[in-house]
């Protein structure tokens, strides 16, 4: 069972503004990118089941998490159906992540207290989420829709908490865009952890990237 309530999972994505994701089959690389971002400063993580065993490899993770990274949110993406989500929260998942709004995921999440966040798209989901007990909805894919649409969205809708993932990029630009329109906080994937920083093992370049991100996301917070 994950170690943080879905209050806490909500606060710290609130504080920070950024959640980075990726997937990557190799258990040693992907503890040197949950590392390096959590020295850059970013306390919520995604790690998407995208891969044959990426179960495994997340188990891996969260007890590697839970003795050298005690104040790191790892949650799982990438999550289809409600058998799934399950597995993953036995392993210690704080927070569940799917590209679609799906009932049967929000009942088992809620079941346990778990934060889920659903991709959605149109208002009329967004509603339908929000009904289901949904605190953060994934804005995706982000770049089909953009900047323009959280703001139309926060209009009829000021309650409602939007992370986009998906076309968000790490430059000051695109994240004001973002911010300034409304949203809670953003998911990076491989804008941020890019393919030459992992094949390179360039994981000090991610710190700073990330570091980056973060002072960008605070200056724009505090303006």
């Amino acid at each position: 069972m994950g170690q943080f309530t879905r209050i806490q999972v909500v606060t710290k994505m609130n504080e920070t503004g950024l959640v980075p994701l990726f997937y990557h089959h190799d258990i040693e690389v992907s503890k040197n990118i949950i590392r390096a971002c959590y020295e850059g400063g970013a306390k919520v993580i995604e790690f998407t089941s995208r891969g044959d065993f990426a179960h495994e490899v997340f188990a891996s993770l969260v007890k590697y998490a839970r003795v050298e990274l005690p104040e790191l949110i790892l949650g799982v993406g990438s999550i289809t159906d409600a058998a799934s989500a399950s597995v993953y929260m036995q392993l210690g998942a704080n927070f569940i992540v799917t590209p679609v709004f799906r009932e049967d995921i929000a009942i088992v999440c809620n079941r346990r207290k778990v934060l889920w966040l659903p991709g959605c798209a149109t208002l009329t989901e967004i509603a339908q989420a929000e009904e289901m007990g949904c605190e953060i909805i994934k804005l995706f894919p982000g770049e089909s829709y953009g900047s323009a649409f959280v703001k139309s969205i926060k209009g009829p809708q000021p309650w409602t908490s939007i992370m986009p993932t998906g076309g968000v990029l790490p430059i000051k630009k695109n994240i004001q865009e973002w911010f300034d329109a409304g949203v809670t906080c953003v998911g990076m994937g491989s804008k941020l952890i890019s393919k030459e920083i992992i094949d390179n093992r360039n994981f000090n370049s991610l710190t700073d990237e990330v570091k980056n991100v973060i002072q960008i996301i605070e200056s724009i917070k505090t303006k």
